[in-house]
């Protein structure tokens, strides 16, 4: 890959900032207030979120270091463990990311509906708005790394803007009251549950409001200097625990954390604080920017992952074509858009489909940041490794599985349905994987004969 094409520290950081800030964080903390019981817990929450988060992001700083490679997804698993592994972990992860974009875009085009004639529109027009936004990001993809990057970059800065828009709501001195809330949402207090159960229940969308910037590794293989791996991942993951825990701030002070317990819409709430009413129309276009931010990062990462697990032989050769001039993967990023746009077509019903995701994302988690100790064994690139923070690195390592372990079990206390399909789905392309390859290892010997 030439020079001119590869990421710098800018790049790497504000991708880390692309994957982990979604849409959440302007709506989960509403239902995390109501079921943590006590402020107390709900800001210990995600202080402990932020800890886990910046123990996992130095642990895959350390990884990327010693595995840099376009698709680290996908090679940590396959070097460390077994191709299968990384075949059946990772093809689920390309399936429900596809999912989770169809729905995330449409969900994108019910803003821009009650932003241009503030009221909801029909199926059609949810679906082409959702299509032109995968299209244009992946037209936008095509002209290479560079230009994916320098347009993301765009987005999360003016992104990250308006989060500390919102957060400086805190210094008008108002209180806004909520329009309206989630019916049927769990609401729990200390006498319901003991404060232990309550922080268990709420850790895990906390965690996963703090998820994504494991992806980073997809990457490793394209940033100048590989010492730019740890420092972006390690300068991202600061900015998004110190933005979270803010707008945290600013969320209970000018909602107040009983007022806000399963409110509609928090964020427009401190929109609303600003700009009045007119606050609304504020953040519908907040949302629509998280959107096609979204859009644009999973277009970037996904055909990574497709990349590499062709070059290993688990997918089809042509997902390694890279065009002369761009270097784009061209048939990863049509594939992965052609599946995004079908999926549109069924609606945001298929987000129900996809809670199991949450147990194998936990089981991913832990299962990858354990690589670390194996590359370790190996003294994989053991010259790269230099500075101080690496020697406490296997103790925070040790910590950030434990946690993600734990959470994994939360899920199946939790939803044991969905951790079974999700088992059930490992299992199923572990079945796949051995099926396909066995079939290839008939034929090599019947040619051999």
């Amino acid at each position: 890959m030439s020079a001119k094409n590869k990421l710098n520290l800018l790049d790497v950081s504000l991708i880390v900032v692309s994957l982990v800030i979604g849409m959440g964080i302007f709506r989960n903390p509403a239902s995390v207030a109501a079921t943590s019981g006590t402020s107390s817990i709900f800001f210990l929450l995600w202080i402990a979120g932020g800890l886990i988060a910046l123990c996992g992001a130095l642990t895959y700083a350390e990884i990327g270091q010693r595995l840099p490679a376009m698709g680290g997804y996908y090679k940590v698993f396959a070097e460390c463990y077994h191709p299968s592994v990384g075949f059946s972990v990772n093809a689920i992860i390309l399936i429900s990311n596809a999912a989770s974009l169809a729905v995330v875009a449409l969900i994108g085009a019910d803003y821009v509906s009650d932003l241009l004639y503030r009221k909801p529109s029909g199926i059609i027009f949810n679906t082409i708005v959702a299509i032109a936004a995968v299209a244009i990001f992946f037209v936008v993809n095509l002209f290479g790394l560079k230009t994916s990057s320098r347009t993301q970059n765009v987005l999360i800065i003016i992104k990250v803007g308006l989060m500390v828009l919102l957060i400086s709501a805190l210094f008008r001195g108002v209180l806004i009251e909520p329009h309206g809330y989630e019916e049927g949402s769990p609401l729990f207090t200390l006498n319901d549950k003991n404060a232990f159960s309550l922080f268990v229940i709420s850790l895990i969308p906390v965690c996963f409001a703090y998820g994504g910037y494991q992806q980073t590794i997809n990457f490793g293989g394209e940033v100048k200097s590989t010492r730019d791996i740890p420092k972006g991942i390690i300068i991202g993951i600061i900015i998004v625990i110190l933005l979270y825990l803010l707008i945290n701030v600013a969320y209970s002070q000018v909602i107040g954390y009983d007022k806000m317990k399963n409110a509609s819409a928090i964020g427009a709430l401190l929109c609303e604080a600003w700009f009045g009413k007119g606050g609304g129309k504020v953040f519908d276009a907040l949302m629509f920017l998280s959107v096609l931010a979204y859009v644009n990062i999973l277009l970037m990462s996904n055909p990574r992952v497709m990349y590499a697990m062709s070059i290993d032989g688990v997918l089809p050769k042509i997902f390694s074509y890279r065009h002369k001039k761009t270097e784009a993967l061209v048939v990863g990023l049509a594939t992965f858009s052609i599946i995004t746009i079908v999926v549109t077509f069924f609606g945001k019903g298929v987000d129900n489909i996809l809670n199991f995701t949450m147990f194998l994302d936990s089981i991913g988690m832990s299962t990858s940041a354990a690589t670390l100790f194996v590359l370790r064994k190996r003294k994989q690139n053991q010259e790269m490794i230099t500075g101080t923070w690496n020697k406490i690195t296997p103790i925070l390592a040790a910590f950030f599985v434990f946690s993600y372990f734990m959470i994994a079990v939360g899920v199946v206390i939790k939803d044991v349905n969905a951790a079974l399909i999700g088992t059930g789905l490992l299992a199923l392309f572990l079945g796949l994987y051995f099926l396909v390859y066995h079939k290839k290892i008939v034929r090599w010997i019947f040619r051999k004969s």
